[in-house]
């Protein structure tokens, strides 16, 4: 009978709910999707295997487009779908079910008259659902019906009792929960068993594709990448683009207004304090209020800001709720972007004042827990610069405002700080801020005022403070202890005695380096060697960009003096340095004046080699070219040069062009100048030449080597001119330790008709015993061209044949190319012709017997040519094996084999001969 009470009471009028009242129709109908609604298949499909499941769950913040998501699917089924929206002012078990009865009957799919209906709205029987379950599960066909709102069912019972009917009715009944919050059933189970279908957040929002289509809708055009923009700042959140979207409707500029809209004045912030903030106690509103600051936070930090205990469950119990709270993980939580921006404008409102506090407690307790970078952030929202300059310091951080990965935030970040901000602390990270963008003047005047600062606080050396000199600070008076008083918020911040002096210590060097003072370098180096003992070990372990910078700079400086050895004594560490992405640019730059040292020296193949190992280390981690100093490739555009290969010298010439401006030192310019200069002159063009090198490069002392690449310069220009003579008095003036400029000293000698006084040149400095094939080469080409002077034509033929040996393996022309037309009938005889050809004049015949590529014993598996790839790359064997995620030993292993197999014992070797053999 249709109107059967289960408990044997009166029936209740038809159509009437427990209560007596009718039934409220809306609750059973499916909701309209508005003109503006996007229909989403990627969504749909998903849907779709809702058919093949007894459990669905679409579980999502407000707004998310949960409801509308599944009205939509729900209209197009085929038998129609009971659709049920739940309410929290239901009375109980028994009014709960009586709806759900009802829905399915106005879904046309009634439960048979022995079911019954509840009589009471507070209690259901076991035999209502025994009855349901058994008549779902007799069906045919299974029912699909939906529960919207399901996180309005608070009462655990009702949880238990739909479980009980979706277990018995099997397959015959398909349903669907639309909830923002985790339902009260045994999801593991339904999961375990595959038989449960999620669509949860992360998938209900709005893609950037789906959002500029959503916009399309409402008449707004937006380009695809505003449109991630868009997403990004709400998370792809329905009800946000929707909102916003409306809003830009009445802007006069939607583009603009939906890349720059204040969410705290918006039609969002009326939504997200209406469904979220105002839905919660007032402790959790406190809460949420105070964390609004923060980008992430933890229970610990939270109760840090509240000055309470309580946050754990608060935190747990939002992100349940789906109440724009996120799961970072491992007990990490953030606010929605839009959500943390209504609720710190609300906060202004609400506690004028408080935000600074509340930035400055954060900072302190990410300082103790070792964050660097949330303390600084939010030391500088405070506003407390003498305290967050000084985590900086104390940290050893300081180098990280040169390094270039962070440098450009570092910046931006201290840009705020007003004059005001007068501690030596502060003058340290505003000296750092200048001299990495090469302003010495204020970088100098800067790091004096810390200085001073530091000695009026003890923690330098007592003496007057102008007596300060700019080469040193003086380290034999300095107290051992320590002064700091950083972690009681408001109070004066002191920095750390040791690593403020050792941040001083590398600022001075830095300023040696650009000014290209080796005297200066040389101090700041004793200095930091003096203090590093007082720092701890762990700091300097995670910093490790600061010794490669003080490597770099003092390794730069006697690099411009011209004492290469003591150079590479410093840059070879630094090469070598740890730290990954964090020092990458570091090892590219050390290594790229490995390379010129190379490049000086003659030794173009070796240069080659190292320049693009520097540039690997900024390829590998995928940093851009102009955050390094370049120097690699200006090295590559020499060996270019010196190959002929002019286009490619150019292309790398251009590219250098931008670097990082703390790397612009004396090295780097004399450098650049130098390889123009040298272009020009293969050109012909010996006007530019002159030009491009003319420019003096501002130091404090003399670099030999600059002033004799110049001078090799100045002289080639004059003897591409006919004026060997000018040529001659100009390199007379270049010491004779400058091997390079002897050679072409010998050269001009020759052209001036002195064939005797040029081979005794080069016999005094025997460029042989000191320099490489870029250099010998031409020396070699000098005597060969005295020897068919004075009529020995077999000597100058054998002496041609080893310059020919010698520039093949590099491919030099230029040196052939610039002695003249007399070698050209020599190259074209029989066994001349043979070395020369194919590299230096057309034709390909076998290579001499001497340069025969060497036979593989054994072939090389894929892990030793992985290994070999990176040994090209001057990695140590301890990178190896980080970055293929194995054991120093197991690289060792590889590598032995890879000895064996190509017959060599040393790495240098191992990877020529694989690169003869065409393995790299």
């Amino acid at each position: 009978m249709a109107g059967f009470e289960e408990d044997g009471a009166e029936p209740k009028a038809a159509g009437a709910d427990p209560q007596g009242d009718p039934y409220l129709r809306t609750r059973f109908a499916i909701p309209a999707r508005p003109a503006t609604f996007l229909r989403r298949k990627r969504l749909l499909g998903h849907l779709d295997r809702a058919l093949a499941t007894p459990l669905t769950m679409v579980n999502g913040s407000a707004g998310a487009g949960k409801t509308l998501l599944v009205a939509d699917w729900a209209a197009e089924q085929e038998p129609g779908v009971a659709w049920f929206t739940t309410e929290a002012a239901d009375q109980g078990p028994g009014m709960f079910w009586a709806y759900l009865l009802q829905a399915l009957r106005a879904a046309g799919v009634p439960p048979p008259s022995g079911v019954g209906s509840p009589a009471d709205a507070s209690r259901v029987t076991h035999t209502l659902l025994a009855r349901l379950a058994a008549d779902l599960s007799a069906r045919e066909r299974p029912v699909t019906l939906v529960l919207d709102e399901y996180d309005q069912v608070r009462d655990p019972d009702i949880a238990q009792q739909l479980e009980f009917v979706l277990h018995h009715a099997g397959g015959g009944l398909r349903l669907i929960l639309v909830t923002r919050t985790e339902p009260l059933l045994p999801l593991h189970r339904y999961r375990a068993a595959g038989q449960l279908t999620e669509i949860r957040g992360a998938e209900l929002a709005f893609t950037p594709q789906e959002t500029a289509e959503l916009l399309a809708l409402h008449g707004l055009s937006l380009p695809l990448p505003a449109a991630g923009a868009l997403v990004e700042r709400t998370r792809g959140w329905a009800a946000g683009l929707r909102l916003c979207a409306l809003a830009a409707q009445e802007s006069p500029d939607p583009e603009t207004y939906l890349k720059e809209f204040e969410a705290d004045r918006s039609t969002v912030a009326d939504f997200l304090l209406a469904e979220v903030l105002k839905q919660q106690s007032p402790e959790v509103q406190d809460l949420l209020l105070r964390v609004s600051v923060l980008e992430r936070l933890c229970p610990e930090l939270a109760n840090a800001l509240t000055e309470r205990g309580d946050s754990e469950p608060i935190l747990a119990g939002l992100h349940r709720e789906n109440a724009f709270v996120e799961d970072l993980g491992h007990a990490w939580y953030r606010l929605h972007p839009l959500f943390g921006e209504i609720l710190r404008a609300h906060l202004r409102v609400r506690e004028p004042g408080l935000e600074p506090e509340l930035h400055l407690r954060a900072a302190h307790w990410f300082g103790r827990s070792g964050l660097l970078t949330e303390t600084l952030g939010h030391g500088a929202a405070a506003g407390d610069w003498e305290f967050t300059a000084s985590a900086l310091v104390d940290d050893l951080a300081i180098g990280q405002l040169f390094t270039g990965l962070r440098s450009d935030d570092l910046v931006e970040l201290f840009s705020h700080m007003g004059p005001e901000a007068g501690s030596p602390a502060t003058e340290l990270v505003r000296a750092a801020r200048d001299l990495s963008r090469c302003d010495l003047e204020h970088g100098l005047a800067h790091l004096r005022e810390a200085q001073r600062g530091l000695a009026e606080r003890g923690a330098a050396s007592p003496a007057d403070a102008d007596s300060v000199r700019t080469d040193s600070l003086h380290a034999d008076s300095v107290p051992t202890d320590t002064a700091t008083d950083a972690d009681a918020p408001g109070g004066a911040a002191v920095p750390d005695e040791a690593a403020a002096r050792l941040s001083c210590a590398l600022l001075e060097a830095s300023a040696a380096r650009l000014t290209g003072s080796p005297a200066r370098a040389e101090a700041a180096a004793a200095e930091a060697e003096k203090v590093r003992g007082r720092v701890p070990a762990h700091l300097l372990d995670k910093h490790p960009e600061l010794t490669a910078l003080l490597l770099t700079h003092l390794g730069s400086t006697r690099l411009w003096a011209g004492r290469f050895e003591e150079a590479r004594a410093a840059l070879t560490p630094a090469a070598d340095c740890p730290g990954g992405a964090s020092t990458a640019l570091l090892r590219e730059d050390a290594l790229g004046r490995l390379a010129l040292i190379d490049c000086l020296d003659g030794w173009a193949g070796r240069a080659e080699r190292k320049a693009r190992a520097a540039m690997a280390e900024t390829e590998r981690f995928g940093l851009p070219r102009s955050a390094g100093s370049g120097i690699g490739l200006l090295v590559l555009a020499a060996v270019a040069v010196d190959r002929n290969e002019l286009n490619e010298a150019q292309a790398l010439l251009d590219a250098a062009a931008e670097s990082h401006p703390a790397l612009r030192d004396p090295v780097r310019e004399a450098g650049r100048a130098l390889a123009t200069a040298r272009l020009h002159l293969a050109r012909g063009d010996t006007r530019g030449a002159l030009d491009a090198v003319e420019p003096a490069v501002t130091a404090e002392v003399v670099s030999p080597w600059a002033a004799g690449q110049s001078a090799l310069v100045a002289s080639a220009a004059h003897l591409a001119e006919g004026r060997p003579e000018a040529a001659v008095r100009l390199l007379r003036e270049v010491p004779e330790d400058q091997v390079a400029c002897a050679v072409e000293e010998a050269r001009a000698r020759l052209a001036a008709g002195e064939p005797g006084e040029a081979v005794d040149l080069l016999d005094r400095t025997r460029p042989e015993e000191h320099c490489g094939p870029a250099v010998t080469v031409r020396a070699t080409l000098v005597r060969a061209r005295a020897a068919e002077r004075t009529g020995d034509p077999a000597a100058a033929r054998r002496l041609v044949a080893r310059a020919l040996r010698e520039a093949r393996r590099d491919r030099l022309r230029r040196p052939f190319l610039e002695t003249g037309s007399w070698l050209r009938p020599l190259l074209r005889t029989g066994p001349l012709q043979e070395l020369a050809g194919g590299w230096l004049t057309p034709g390909a015949p076998p290579p001499p017997a001497e340069e025969a590529p060497a036979v593989v014993v054994e072939e090389l598996s894929g892990r030793e040519r992985d290994v070999l790839r990176r040994l090209a790359m001057m990695m140590s064997t301890e990178e190896i094996g980080a970055d293929l995620y194995v054991s120093v030993n197991t690289v060792k292993t590889h590598l032995k084999s890879a000895y064996r197999k190509l017959g060599v014992n040393r790495r240098h070797d191992a990877v020529r001969r694989a690169r003869e053999l065409g393995l790299l």
